[in-house]
């Protein structure tokens, strides 16, 4: 049975469409594509990742700040030009304990949701336990 990641949602508060679009569109750079209309009256928003993959934000009422490690993990080309324009939009960056092949930083949604992104430079199944 081959199985994959088709999306991730994540909670953003009624109201922020235009905070969502401006960080996920402008700043991210990801592919907002228009969500089935059937969703329309749940001001979801979508965005294509690659061609099998989406992230969909929804509208929920905050619940308090989220401190947890949850998140999700986005691979990209370019890790430092990304970073670059993170800082530059005022976007806080924290690194973590590094793994080899794999650069990656930790940066909060607009929302609080935690999200990493990375590279794949090497192989890294190889470089398990080492």
């Amino acid at each position: 049975m081959g199985v994959r990641l088709q999306h991730a949602s994540l909670p953003r508060p009624p109201g922020t469409a235009a905070v969502a679009r401006q960080f996920y569109g402008e700043v991210l750079g990801l592919e907002e594509v228009l969500p089935p209309a059937v969703l329309k009256p749940l001001e979801v928003i979508w965005y294509r990742l690659d061609r099998a993959t989406e992230l969909h934000l929804f509208v929920e009422e905050p619940a308090g700040q989220d401190h947890s490690g949850r998140h999700f993990c986005l691979a990209v080309d370019d890790l430092e030009e990304l970073r670059a324009r993170l800082e530059a939009a005022g976007v806080t960056v924290a690194s973590d304990i590094p793994i080899p092949g794999r650069p990656r930083f930790f940066v909060r949604d607009p929302f609080g949701n935690l999200i990493e992104l990375t590279t794949i430079e090497a192989d890294d199944w190889r470089l398990q336990g080492k």
